[in-house]
C-alpha cells in the first residue's frame, strides 16, 4: 500500500515538472482581437496650407512710375544709387478693401502703399490686385499725396466696381509740417487693364 502512494506521488510530481518545462507558445498571450498594425503602417493626412489672401498681397509685384516693386513680406528695400546708405523703402500700408473691379465674379483687392525715398517725403499710393484662378496680379499705383493721413477704402455706393479712398490733407497753401485736416475723397476703377481715377463729376451752378 505504502508502494503505491509513493507512485502516485512520483507521478504527480513528474507531471508539474513536465509541464512547467513545456515551450510557451509566442502567441498565447497575444489577444485574438489585437491590432497587428505597424507604426508605419498607419496612414498619416496631409494637411494643407493655403497663403491668407492679405500674405498674398504682401508678396506682390506692384508698378510706381512703370517701375516694378517687389515686396517682400509687405516690404521692399533698393538702393537710390550703387553702395548708397540711401534706399528706396516702400511698404504695404493696408487699408484694403474687397472688391470685383473687372466684374469676373473673382473679389479683387485694393489697398495703399507707403515710399520713402530717403528724404522727408513720405508717399502715398493706392494700388489693386487683381484676383484670377493662379492666384494676383498687382497693377499699376497711383499717387494720392504727401505725408498725408489715410482714413478708409469704401466701395463706391453708387458703382460696385469702383471704390473710394478718404484721407486727410492740406490747403495748397499750408506748409508741410502742418498736420493734415481737409478731408478728401478719391474715386478709382480698373480700366483696359490699368487702375485709373475716376474725374470728379461736374459742380452743377445754379
Amino acid at each position: 500500500m505504502e508502494t503505491r502512494k509513493f507512485s502516485i506521488v512520483l507521478i504527480v510530481i513528474a507531471g508539474i515538472v513536465l509541464a512547467a518545462c513545456a515551450p510557451i507558445s509566442p502567441t498565447a498571450d497575444v489577444p485574438t482581437n489585437a491590432s497587428t498594425t505597424l507604426p508605419s503602417e498607419i496612414s498619416v493626412l496631409a494637411t494643407e496650407v493655403e497663403t491668407s489672401p492679405e500674405e498674398s498681397l504682401k508678396n506682390g509685384t506692384y508698378f510706381i512710375d512703370n517701375q516694378p516693386i517687389t515686396l517682400v513680406n509687405g516690404v521692399s528695400e533698393t538702393e537710390l544709387a550703387p553702395g548708397s546708405t540711401s534706399k528706396q523703402v516702400t511698404r504695404f500700408l493696408g487699408n484694403q478693401v474687397e472688391i470685383d473691379l473687372n466684374a469676373d465674379g473673382l473679389l479683387d483687392s485694393a489697398f495703399l502703399l507707403q515710399q520713402e525715398n530717403g528724404g522727408s517725403g513720405i508717399f502715398y499710393y493706392v494700388v489693386a490686385a487683381i484676383k484670377t484662378e493662379n492666384g494676383y496680379l498687382g497693377t499699376n499705383a497711383m499717387f494720392i499725396g504727401d505725408r498725408i493721413a489715410p482714413q478708409s477704402t469704401n466701395i463706391d455706393p453708387n458703382n460696385s466696381s469702383q471704390f473710394i479712398v478718404n484721407y486727410a490733407d492740406r490747403n495748397a497753401n499750408e506748409p508741410m509740417s502742418s498736420i493734415p485736416t481737409i478731408g478728401v475723397s478719391k474715386t478709382f476703377k480698373f480700366e483696359n487693364g490699368s487702375l485709373v481715377e475716376v474725374a470728379a463729376p461736374p459742380t452743377q451752378t445754379p
